[in-house]
């Protein structure tokens, strides 16, 4: 699968865990940065991830930050994504059963060290269930009226 990763300085730990993990699983892993722990504006960097997601030149995104609430909403502000933040392994696979989850949000401050990869894991390989939930995400993206 090709994932296009990107992390903040706060989720910069993990996302470099993740890179290694991801690879080490066979996966073809793009890193969009940051590649050091100092400071850098989020936006900067999972605005892009989300849009290559968005575009299709990637079938996954993985985003991290500290909480991993503001790369969520950085990466939902792009048409075609359904990024979702998880906490452990049973929201990962409710996103992608319910939601057909393309980006997943992580904060390294929230999410135990120990959780990371089974959340990973279970998010990368759960199936969509489509039915009755595919009838919902084509609401998501209908105009409001």
């Amino acid at each position: 699968m090709r994932v296009a990763i990107g992390s903040d300085h706060a989720g910069f730990r993990y996302k470099e865990r993740l890179v290694a993990l991801l690879r080490s699983w066979g996966h073809d892993v793009t890193d969009f940065g940051t590649h050091s722990p100092d400071p850098v504006d989020y936006p900067l960097v999972i605005r892009p991830v989300a849009e290559a997601v968005a575009r299709g030149e990637y079938e996954r995104g993985v985003v991290l930050g500290g909480s991993g609430n503001g790369e969520a909403i950085v990466a939902n502000r792009v048409r075609g994504v359904r990024c979702t933040l998880c906490w452990n392994a049973e929201s990962a696979r409710y996103a992608r059963q319910h939601n057909d989850a393309n980006v997943l949000a992580l904060g390294e401050r929230l999410v135990p060290e120990d959780a990371l990869e089974e959340i990973v894991r279970v998010w990368l390989t759960t199936p969509f269930e489509g039915g009755r939930h595919l009838r919902r995400i084509r609401l998501i993206d209908e105009p409001s009226t």
